[in-house]
């Protein structure tokens, strides 16, 4: 599927102005908080499914709080189910504007890439004699290969 051509530019003042965004979300979000990727995978994760049977256990826990041990903190439980519902919004927009953010940088960077490409070719095919030797050579090091180390010979007796 071809992508569309992105002409466009960000100014300095625009770029500060989102890098201020992003500090103000931080800013508003203080608890945020930096899982492992061991963390992360050893916590029981809640998907959509999950989210009706937490809601469900919630509303069973507030109706019946008897059956509970006395350590079982119910407000805590209470206090995490109204964090995740109030995030949720937050995080399915901040992953659309995450992908196209990370759409658009590599649309642009693909772009910048390949049109690289064409001033090399041009600079080798009618780059010789008017100064570019050095230039073309030292950009053609993006595609050196590093020789491959031979495997040591074992010593036959």
């Amino acid at each position: 599927m071809p992508t569309t051509p992105i002409s466009a530019t960000l100014t300095q003042t625009d770029r500060e102005a989102v890098m201020t965004a992003v500090a103000t979300i931080k800013e508003k979000l203080p608890f945020l908080i930096d899982l492992t990727a061991d963390e992360r995978k050893a916590l029981p994760k809640m998907g959509d499914k999950s989210r009706a049977f937490v809601s469900k256990a919630l509303e069973v826990a507030t109706q019946n709080p008897d059956f509970l041990p006395r350590s079982f903190d119910l407000e805590e439980m209470r206090k995490d189910v109204q964090l995740f519902e109030a995030m949720y919004p937050i995080v399915v927009a901040l992953t659309q504007l995450q992908e196209l953010v990370d759409d658009t940088c590599l649309a642009t960077g693909s772009e910048a890439y390949a049109a690289a490409l064409q001033v090399y070719t041009y600079a080798k095919a009618s780059g010789q004699g008017s100064g570019l030797d050095a230039v073309v050579v030292e950009m053609g090091q993006r595609f050196a290969r590093k020789p491959k180390k031979k495997e040591p010979q074992p010593v036959t007796m």
